[in-house]
């Protein structure tokens, strides 16, 4: 086995790790990776999170129903996660509490007693303290906040609790720190060619602009998603021993349609659940669907079928039902699922697997097939703990201590930083003041460094997007084209006009 790395070099070609998917396990690994003293290149042929790590359900979960599949060990990682991410990224990751309403004819009431208990359980750490949220409980839906929305025949339920991720700026931050410590992060550029020589990577890049370039590295990672075996075998030129089951998940999005900040989590006769999460403040989030996918994952949309499933699930408690008219926005994305022989959509496991190309003495490639983004950060450690011998310098692991960026807050207590910034600032309107602090945490500060009145911001947009903003997020934050900016950076533009959506196009057109 040859150990090598080039990190000395000063040579801009030459580094110790590709990667190869700027998603969020792309991104985790680069960002792991360069504080490890990695010398380190991201090339992702889109935007980052362009794909599916933007279109999920927006949870950190441990994954409940998970539990009656026996994935323990699954469940366990991810509730241990859940509280890690929620103390390093305070401003993006929030609790959210969930309301699992009793249906008779489905699942009896001890079994998801037992099932609440158990997940209560799993998240304690035998040498640490227990999970920070509080634990599962029995509700009355009678109560007109809890289950006002639902129908009357829903009279107990349950609660519990897990996590709330803003997942497209999860992956930008992952991609900024990685950045911030060395790694060249490059979107829009897409690798064609991957040859293995004596000891290293040639790599040929493909930029946006139509400019080719060569790299090389002594080790590839391949996290392209539902484009891992595409890379592997077109790209680099090798064969797989594990293989993927693409699984597309949909979500539409409704005017908000109960009160309170709870979501629900509903059970459907098919066996599966769905959600309706709070989402931009005036809406509801309804997710998701599981459908085998074998088409072109570059062109995924919802389907009628899919919204009129969505609809249906959530109708079966709605007192107030909802229909395809009243959908206002969808998004649909595909898992890239490590096929484990299920013949269930809905069963494929949510674990992942790592699978190590090469014989001894040859450069590496490691190929990442499935995953969740709850356990994004434990899969970077265990990615670099199978390059590890590769790079018998690298520095040990250590982003289970590290806030994200803007996630440097005291005691990871984002309302009293919010507190403070209101305080400071009394000239900002308390809901672009919110939002602000959402996405970029402590880092507002350098944000609007120099500002003292909101004409200090310029344009406005609209929905508390101003030009400030903007130019922070492509010099910060690698966005480069509106959609980057109104979908994936932000959610604006759910709140925007077509007009208005034109006029940030605009003003990023000219520069």
């Amino acid at each position: 086995m040859r150990s090598s790395s080039v990190s000395t070099t000063s040579d801009s070609r030459n580094f110790d790790l590709a990667i190869i998917g700027g998603g969020v396990n792309g991104t985790g690994i680069a960002r792991d990776a360069a504080g490890r003293g990695l010398k380190v290149l991201l090339a992702e042929k889109s935007d980052l999170a362009q794909a599916t790590s933007s279109a999920s359900s927006k949870l950190i979960h441990g994954g409940l129903r998970y539990l009656e599949q026996y994935e323990f060990r699954l469940v366990r990682e991810a509730l241990g996660e859940r509280d890690v991410l929620l103390r390093n990224a305070p401003h993006i990751i929030w609790p959210l509490r969930f309301v699992l309403p009793h249906s008779p004819a489905l699942r009896p009431a001890w079994m998801l007693r037992l099932g609440l208990v158990l997940y209560d359980n799993l998240a304690w750490r035998p040498f640490g303290p227990r999970s920070s949220l509080p634990r599962s409980k029995s509700v009355d839906l009678r109560d007109r906040v809890l289950g006002g929305a639902l129908k009357p025949e829903f009279k107990r339920g349950f609660a519990y609790s897990d996590c709330w991720v803003d997942d497209a700026r999860l992956v930008a931050l992952n991609a900024r720190d990685a950045a911030d410590r060395g790694a060249r992060i490059l979107t829009r550029t897409a690798v064609i060619n991957g040859r293995r020589d004596a000891d290293h990577w040639a790599l040929r890049l493909l930029h946006a602009d139509g400019r080719g370039e060569t790299l090389h590295a002594h080790a590839v990672v391949n996290a392209a998603g539902p484009w891992a075996g595409e890379v592997l075998g077109q790209t680099l030129g090798m064969n797989a021993t594990a293989t993927l089951r693409l699984i597309k998940g949909s979500h539409i999005v409704v005017r908000r349609r109960y009160p309170g900040s709870h979501a629900f989590i509903l059970q459907n006769d098919d066996g599966r659940v769905i959600f309706l999460i709070p989402y931009e403040g005036d809406y509801t989030l309804i997710g998701t669907t599981d459908v085998p996918f074998e088409r072109n994952a570059d062109d995924v949309t919802i389907d009628e079928t899919e919204i009129a499933y969505l609809c249906r699930a959530a109708n079966r408690y709605l007192a107030d039902p909802i229909c395809a008219a009243d959908v206002i926005w969808s998004y649909a994305g595909v898992r890239p699922l490590y096929d484990d022989g299920q013949q269930n959509a809905s069963a494929v496991t949510r674990d992942y697997v790592l699978d190590l190309h090469g014989e001894s003495g040859q450069p590496p490639a490691l190929s990442v097939f499935g995953g969740k983004i709850t356990t994004f950060r434990r899969l970077a450690e265990h990615a670099l703990e199978k390059l590890a011998p590769f790079f018998p310098s690298m520095g040990a692991a250590w982003t289970d201590q590290a806030p994200l960026p803007g996630g440097n807050m005291a005691g990871a207590d984002f309302g009293t930083f919010l507190a403070e910034q209101a305080r400071i600032r009394p000239w900002l309107d308390a809901a672009h003041l919110h939002g602000l602090a959402r996405r970029h945490g402590t880092r507002m500060t350098r944000l609007l460094d120099g500002a003292a009145r909101v004409a200090d911001l310029g344009e406005y947009f609209g929905a508390g997007l101003y030009a400030r903003e903007i130019d922070w997020l492509r010099a910060e934050e690698f966005a480069v084209t509106a959609a980057d900016v109104l979908w994936r950076r932000t959610k604006t533009g759910l709140h925007l006009d077509a007009r208005q959506r034109d006029d940030v196009a605009r003003y990023i057109a000219d520069g």
